[in-house]
């Protein structure tokens, strides 16, 4: 049986309306599995995109994924950023936190070791960004959970190449 791994792929797109559902459309008619998806435009004077997306499967159905979006219309350039080389990562997460006495004192001191932030706080509760891989934002979400753990919004993968040349 074939190994499944997880691939980060970024897509150079037209910015404009609908692209995003053609993209969407394409994993969602052929069962792929979105793991995580970011959008934000790169580039206004050329009016394109760059779609991030986290999916897992054999090399045989990545392979499959890319030469899809390729066929796609307004699609540019299809990179698997996992394969071409180095390239860095990062997911962001709002946590909210709701704890008192020592399990407020123990989310602080957890907080520091994963160098998040606490970017609100009340009496009650916390709000933290951390921002890092994504098994660092799990991880850290995890070790809330028992301390009070009351909301998470995350960002999803965003990730560039590393070095001079683009995508």
């Amino acid at each position: 049986m074939e190994e499944v791994n997880r691939h980060t792929v970024a897509v150079l797109v037209d910015n404009e309306s609908g692209v995003l559902a053609r993209v969407i459309g394409l994993f969602s008619g052929r069962g792929y599995n979105i793991e995580s998806l970011t959008v934000a435009e790169v580039d206004a004077g050329e009016k394109l995109s760059r779609i991030t997306i986290v999916t897992s499967g054999t090399a045989m159905i990545i392979e499959q994924i890319k030469n899809q979006l390729r066929r796609l219309v307004p699609v540019h350039k299809v990179h698997d950023l996992t394969i071409e080389g180095p390239h860095v990562a990062r997911e962001l997460a709002l946590v909210k936190v709701t704890a008192t006495g020592d399990k407020r004192v123990e989310s602080l001191r957890i907080a520091d070791i994963f160098r998040a932030r606490a970017i609100d706080s009340t009496n009650e509760s916390f709000v933290f960004e951390v921002v890092g891989a994504t098994e660092k934002v799990d991880a850290f979400i995890k070790l809330m959970e028992p301390l009070g753990l009351a909301d998470v919004s995350r960002t999803g993968v965003v990730a560039i190449a590393r070095g001079p040349n683009p995508i």
